[in-house]
């Protein structure tokens, strides 16, 4: 793999260590990692990304009474 630009949500401050990352290869697969674990990257296609991120918004995957 490529090296990979990784970027983080703008909501996540300073040095945190609890944040998802996300970079895109050269051919746009987008790849996922956990800031404290960045050895672990999981990658998927743009369009389940697209589906998690909209769910995610929406407030789909909130827990109930969370």
């Amino acid at each position: 793999m490529s090296r990979l630009i990784w970027r983080k949500s703008s909501f996540s401050t300073g040095e945190a260590a609890n944040c998802l990352e996300l970079a895109a290869d050269p051919t746009g697969i987008p790849h996922l990692r956990e800031s404290d674990d960045p050895e672990v990257v999981m990658s998927t296609t743009p369009a389940a990304l697209r589906a998690f991120l909209r769910a995610a918004k929406a407030g789909e995957l909130d827990r109930p009474g969370g």
